[in-house]
């Protein structure tokens, strides 16, 4: 009575998910790519060498961006090719709900700000 329900192959799990691991120079390619993406801004801020803070800050944000893509592609291995499409469909995912939150955020803040009292008026309100 007993009946063998498994495949013959269902136990043959390859690990070729359709994207290469890394070597060490890939991973150290990816290191020093990252400490420049860090080193870059924090040197901008430090030295005060953009005109603006809102200028700074867009810069700072655009590496930080090509910093997120640099970490996905050395050490995380993401492309197209993995897992059928659905690790790019996770990450499309994933950057609009953070664009929504970041910049919903950045909203709401900047409106509180001008909204609010300035401390010079609460002094003379005693």
């Amino acid at each position: 009575m007993t009946t063998d329900t498994h495949a013959a192959g269902a136990h043959d799990h390859h690990h070729d998910d359709g994207h290469a691991h890394s070597t060490f120079s890939g991973y150290m390619l990816g290191f020093v790519l990252s400490v420049v993406l860090t080193a870059i801004p924090f040197w901008l801020v430090m030295s005060g060498a953009l005109p603006s803070k809102q200028i700074t800050a867009l810069v700072i944000m655009a590496f930080a961006v090509v910093q997120i893509v640099v970490h996905m592609i050395y050490f995380l291995h993401m492309n197209a090719k993995s897992e059928n499409g659905w690790t790019m469909m996770a990450l499309i995912f994933t950057i609009v709900m953070v664009v929504i939150g970041l910049s919903g955020s950045l909203w709401v803040m900047n409106h509180l700000n001008s909204n609010m009292m300035p401390i010079h008026q609460m002094s003379g309100m005693k």
